[in-house]
């Protein structure tokens, strides 16, 4: 199976300096290759400790010179965020750079402190996704961007330098909301599955787009990617502390960064449905619902992580997870050990799991691996 590790760098209440942060974290990066994980991915973010990814092509770009055989892949561009020729662009050389080893993520975003800044209408958003997403793929396809949409209008234009290689059954897309799911069949994109819903959620929401992936393309759509935040204790005792403590700090940071009890978002276009989460929150409570969040990750002894992520992995008939191991307010020294156990006992139980096929590979169908 593929493992691939997902770095945040967190810097919650800056209780270190963003230098330290992220050089914390990318040492781990350092490690990634030789220590057997398949793939590097980092999600988009700005303004905040949320987390301290701003230009995540550039973060991928650096760890694409000292390593040779790791993935590294976005998780995710946000496109509203920027033009979408940049986002093409940036891509096509970090994929260049890296003789093909780019993955290509892709969402809409949720942070409205991040749309505020940006100076964008998060209303607009899943209208520009769509548009943007179409515009950018046939561009990584073709080299050439052009588009005439509602809202994006673009004249015809070649990417240089040229795109590496098809990026077909290397794209992946977050989806959330159920009506995210009709979107990403259309698009022909993989899913990349946040553990923020409850699992029998999730496979319901899985078992619409492939149904509607095989009726759109008739072929089976590529195996989703779990992204889990993982903690691993030697003991009973510090496999707890991992959930009381970091977890839960997580899930805080989650529920604050994103306002996931803002009823306000059940006015705003395509944000309906964390309306109702709020809804949902305002009935339960925030700490209640951190602590669902906090749950649906993964964490316990390394033979106990192991096993409920492959568990989670035959539940949805995923392709590969990607990690994160350093959240929540973790110590330079507890994140270390975290990712040390990780790598130690877990990578390799996960690595040895047959899921017939890797990550990056158009399941089920006669098509070339594109990378």
């Amino acid at each position: 199976m593929h493992v691939g590790l997902n770095l945040n760098i967190q810097n919650l209440g800056r209780a270190s300096s963003d230098r330290e942060a992220m050089a914390r974290e990318m040492r781990f990066a350092q490690l990634a290759e030789k220590v057997g994980f398949d793939s590097l991915w980092m999600p988009e973010h700005h303004f905040t400790d949320y987390m301290l990814t701003p230009n995540v092509p550039q973060l991928l770009a650096w760890i694409a010179g000292q390593t040779e055989t790791l993935r590294l892949g976005t998780s995710v561009s946000v496109l509203p965020w920027q033009d979408p020729i940049r986002t093409a662009e940036s891509f096509v050389v970090l994929d260049n750079l890296s003789q093909g080893r780019a993955m290509l993520g892709l969402g809409r975003g949720l942070g409205r402190v991040e749309f505020d800044a940006f100076r964008l209408q998060m209303g607009e958003s899943r209208r520009r996704f769509v548009e943007y997403s179409e515009a950018i793929l046939h561009a990584l396809e073709t080299g050439v961007m052009e588009y005439d949409g509602d809202l994006y209008k673009q004249p015809r234009c070649e990417i240089r330098p040229e795109p590496y290689a098809s990026v077909r059954g290397r794209t992946f897309a977050s989806a959330v909301s159920p009506e995210s799911m009709d979107i990403m069949a259309r698009l022909g994109v993989g899913l990349m599955v946040i553990a923020q819903k409850p699992w029998p959620t999730v496979q319901a929401d899985l078992d619409t787009y492939r149904a509607r992936y095989n009726e759109l393309r008739g072929e089976e759509p590529p195996k989703p990617l779990i992204n889990v935040y993982v903690g691993v204790g030697e003991t009973e005792a510090e496999a707890t502390e991992m959930r009381e403590r970091y977890l839960q700090n997580y899930a805080l940071s989650t529920v604050e960064h994103y306002e996931f009890d803002n009823v306000g978002f059940e006015k705003i276009e395509g944000y309906e449905y964390y309306g109702n989460l709020a809804r949902n929150i305002e009935k339960h409570g925030v700490d209640g619902f951190a602590r669902f969040l906090a749950d649906l990750q993964v964490w316990g002894t390394p033979d106990q992580v192991a096993e409920k992520l492959m568990s989670y992995v035959d539940r949805i008939d995923a392709g590969g997870i990607a990690i994160v191991p350093s959240y929540g307010g973790m110590s330079t020294e507890v994140a270390n050990k975290n990712f040390d156990l990780i790598a130690e006992h877990v990578v390799p139980a996960l690595k040895a799991k047959d899921v017939g096929g890797d990550l990056g590979i158009q399941y089920g169908v006669n098509t070339a691996a594109a990378v």
